[in-house]
């Protein structure tokens, strides 16, 4: 038997003027004669693993279900419906390396596990974060190791909380205990990291004057793949296409039509949308594009900054985040506190669907990845580490059982789930911070 089916490379790129478009993986670039290509390509080549912070803690009367399973969910958790079935809830997890309680720590101890020092000046010293664990074992094979994303976008300077340096609550990404990583909000500046250009301010306007969209550069270079793929091929490139072309137009359309800002802040970019939901759906699109197109394997997102006086209007919550979540156990205040919560969760929720509707390889684009989403605080009331709200999403290749809720018996170290998710997408540590061991009700009975 002779097969003639030619295999394309899987770091092929789209390459035109300033631009490198990576390619989403296709059945051609499995090659032929091989046995289970498709599970090995999969195992290979679709580890990915991605980490959303939320501020404040959380309601726990109108987030905690009530069983071990996600048949019925509570209120904040509802918008996760769709797709239950690939998302798991852990209960009675903390940090213990966060206290003494602090907006501070619980950001900069969400994926390090670590105490940081306390200091208000450049001495600062926290501890390696997961991600960037993951990103030096998984990351160094993409183009970026890792993707590091937030949605302010200013950073404050000098002492922020409690006599902790603000360093600790505008970093969610440590490289080592003194590298935090500083993160984008900016997603023209996002788009462009991915998809080429970069530059100065200066330097990126004058380049987006000689084109009109990136994809046009580079439409020789996609009608010549398409002429070497099967029809499978071609419908997955036609719509990892469309997607880069609908965030290009959104982008545009917001740097259009963003309301002008009455202070007078000279560095005020432009490009963000003027709505917080539509700022936070296309940053999450962009992760999307950055996963379909293996761009980056590892993503890290700070979906809203601890202490943020953010008013969400478009839910009925006209108070300022921070102020309502010192409730008191007032009902009208702990009800504005699980509408924020189940607000967030919905921009979480329409990404997991996003990428449930992607195909790729055997199943998947959230098949193939695994995201952590949750906040470093509990009851914010009392600025407590303890009882988290904590959420896994996603397949990770068929290892992680979903539709349930593990409730711990005793509080858990964070730590273990981070230890737990880094041999996931395989990263084989023993400990990790102060972890006591792993969470093996997350896994199917397979081979990790």
């Amino acid at each position: 038997m002779i097969i003639r089916k030619k295999c394309i490379s899987r770091r092929t790129l789209l390459r035109g003027v300033g631009a490198a478009v990576a390619l989403p993986l296709l059945d051609s670039m499995i090659p032929a004669m091989t046995a289970q290509a498709a599970t090995v390509a999969a195992k290979e080549n679709l580890k990915r693993i991605g980490y959303v912070y939320v501020p404040m803690g959380f309601n726990p009367a109108k987030w905690i279900p009530d069983g071990d399973t996600l048949d019925k969910l509570p209120f904040s958790l509802s918008p996760l419906e769709a797709v239950k079935d690939q998302v798991t809830v852990l209960t009675n997890m903390d940090l213990q390396n966060a206290y003494p309680g602090s907006h501070a720590t619980s950001n900069s101890a969400f994926l390090s596990a670590a105490r940081a020092k306390r200091t208000e000046s450049t001495d600062y010293y926290n501890g390696i974060t997961v991600d960037q664990i993951a990103a030096k074992r998984i990351g160094q094979n993409s183009q970026l190791p890792s993707l590091e994303l937030s949605m302010d976008l200013l950073s404050t300077v000098g002492q922020c909380d409690n006599g902790y340096a603000c360093v600790y609550q505008n970093n969610l990404s440590w490289a080592s205990p003194t590298e935090p990583l500083p993160s984008e909000a900016h997603p023209r500046i996002v788009f462009e990291t991915l998809f080429g250009e970069g530059g100065t301010p200066e330097q990126r306007q004058a380049a987006l004057k000689k084109r009109s969209s990136l994809l046009d550069s580079v439409t020789l270079e996609i009608k010549r793949i398409k002429r070497q793929v099967g029809s499978s091929d071609r419908n997955k490139i036609d719509s990892y296409m469309e997607n880069i072309r609908e965030v290009e137009r959104r982008i545009q359309m917001a740097q259009r039509n963003v309301k002008d800002n009455p202070l007078p802040d000279l560095d005020r970019p432009v490009g963000v949308p003027a709505q917080y939901g539509d700022h936070a759906k296309l940053m999450f699109d962009l992760q999307l594009l950055a996963f379909q197109g293996d761009v980056t394997r590892v993503v890290s997102f700070q979906l809203a900054r601890e202490a943020s006086t953010r008013t969400y209007p478009e839910i009925g919550v006209s108070d300022p985040h921070h102020p309502v979540t010192h409730h008191g156990n007032d009902p009208v205040k702990l009800e504005k506190v699980a509408k924020i919560n189940r607000y967030h969760v919905s921009l979480f929720a329409d990404f997991l669907k996003r990428m449930n509707e992607i195909p790729e390889g055997d199943g998947t684009l959230l098949d193939h990845s695994v995201y952590l989403y949750g906040s470093g605080m509990g009851d914010p009331d009392a600025h407590d580490h303890s009882n988290l709200p904590i959420v896994v999403a996603g397949g990770a290749a068929g290892k992680l059982k979903g539709g349930r809720h593990i409730r711990f018996e005793n509080p858990t170290p964070l730590s273990n789930l981070h230890l737990t998710l880094l041999n996931k997408v395989g990263v084989p540590l023993e400990t990790f911070s102060d972890s006591t061991g792993t969470v093996e009700d997350l896994f199917d009975p397979v081979e990790m």
